[in-house]
């Protein structure tokens, strides 16, 4: 008994010793995968690099998580490759500023892959004269059914998530992807501190629903930087900042298929930046404004920063500005209606302020706003208000750095 004792006492000073000399936490490693097949259960990923192979969905009634800091990464070589959250399932992604999760391409060539899709049945409109709730079938080349009348559709909660180099488009308007594609998605979800990088399509698109984004950059993207349609009409949208280099569209399309909608989204604190020497994806249209409404679009918007929509020479010569009015319609209904709000507007690098798309039909001036309050110019306007860290850094390179 005694020779027992005294094993213990000499056990217990050996590990007390341990714990009083190494206070170090252990470094967590991360795990390997790979993610091949459809999600038909609650699952959770733990920290840790995944390779996502495959159009891959997030059935109706599961959840799928992934810890922060965890990375995944698609092959174009192996075909097709998207993340598809259908209506009624969840994606959980909640990362950090320093631990963001990260979605990316071996190739690091825009257009690689899908990007993130998500599904819900909060309402759209897309038709003036059909009876509520209104559906539409996809452009991702799923053909898929969207629409509803559940405005508070919880499709989870993306926090610190950036997509590189997604935005993939086989055929125009029937089989195309942006970074993030949210279909019919509602106020339930949350889309926070969110980075599309180097796609090759639109940044972040909306097809109607009721959903917000908050804190969010889309940087470097072919097409338009953020871009809606079907009468989405989020209303808590903050802190956007677009910068384009390149090839770039427009910072902000704006369409409502041609419904004079008595809503419209709203947006405070946005930041549209084009780097000198950047031109328009297609060169048979003129698209290098900072914001385009067209097909009845509308909206709220302030304290706007806009820097460097200036004309194009080479190789199309175009005139860029700051607002473009494509169809008289737009004009009529939306702009002399008081629809369009645009307040608190700092204008740097941008000679031209107003684009008409039918000059012959009207003419877009400051005057052409009812009320007169709906456009108001600032030199103290301060846009987008973010903080940099890992969740907007890529290969080293601050995304941030040309905010100010």
């Amino acid at each position: 008994m005694k020779k027992l004792v005294f094993c213990l006492a000499v056990l217990g000073s050996i590990f007390t010793g341990c714990s009083s000399d190494n206070n170090d936490t252990p470094v967590k490693q991360p795990v390997t995968g790979e993610i091949s097949s459809d999600i038909t259960a609650n699952t959770t990923y733990a920290y840790g690099n995944y390779t996502l192979k495959g159009m891959i969905k997030v059935n109706s009634g599961v959840t799928l998580t992934f810890e922060a800091g965890s990375t995944i990464t698609c092959d174009k070589s192996t075909g097709q490759n998207g993340l598809v959250i259908l209506n009624g399932g969840k994606l959980i992604a909640n990362g950090t500023a320093d631990q963001p999760i990260v979605f990316t391409e071996k190739s690091k060539v825009g257009g690689s892959w899908a990007g993130i899709i998500m599904y819900g049945d909060a309402p759209i409109v897309n038709s003036a004269t059909a009876a509520a709730p209104q559906t539409a079938v996809s452009e991702d080349g799923l053909g898929l059914t969207y629409g509803g009348s559940n405005s508070t559709h919880n499709g989870g909660s993306l926090k610190y998530v950036r997509v590189e180099y997604a935005g993939q488009v086989i055929t125009s308007n029937s089989k195309e992807n942006n970074g993030f594609s949210f279909y019919s998605v509602g106020t339930g979800t949350v889309l926070d501190h969110l980075v599309s990088y180097k796609g090759n399509d639109d940044g972040f698109e909306f097809y109607g629903g009721t959903v917000s984004l908050t804190n969010a950059i889309s940087y470097g993207n072919s097409d338009d930087s953020f871009d809606w349609q079907d009468g989405w009409r989020g209303q808590d949208n903050t802190n956007w900042y677009a910068y384009q280099t390149g090839v770039a569209n427009y910072g902000l399309e704006v369409e409502a298929k041609s419904v004079d909608n008595a809503f419209w989204p709203k947006v405070t604190n946005i930041t549209l930046k084009r780097a000198v020497g950047t031109t328009t994806e297609a060169q048979s249209e003129i698209q290098l404004d900072a914001i385009q409404f067209k097909k009845e679009g509308n909206g709220d918007y302030s304290n706007i920063v806009i820097d460097g929509f200036g004309s194009q020479t080479t190789p199309t010569a175009y005139n860029g500005g700051v607002i473009q009015i494509l169809d008289k319609a737009t004009y009529d209904h939306q702009v002399a209606a008081g629809k369009i709000k645009l307040n608190n507007v700092k204008i740097t690098n941008s000679p031209i302020t107003f684009i008409s798309g039918v000059p012959a039909s009207f003419t877009v001036t400051a005057a052409s706003f009812v009320p007169a309050s709906n456009w108001t110019t600032s030199t103290t306007a301060t846009g987008a208000t973010l903080t940099p860290g890992a969740w907007a850094t890529v290969d080293g390179v601050n995304l941030l750095s040309n905010l100010n």
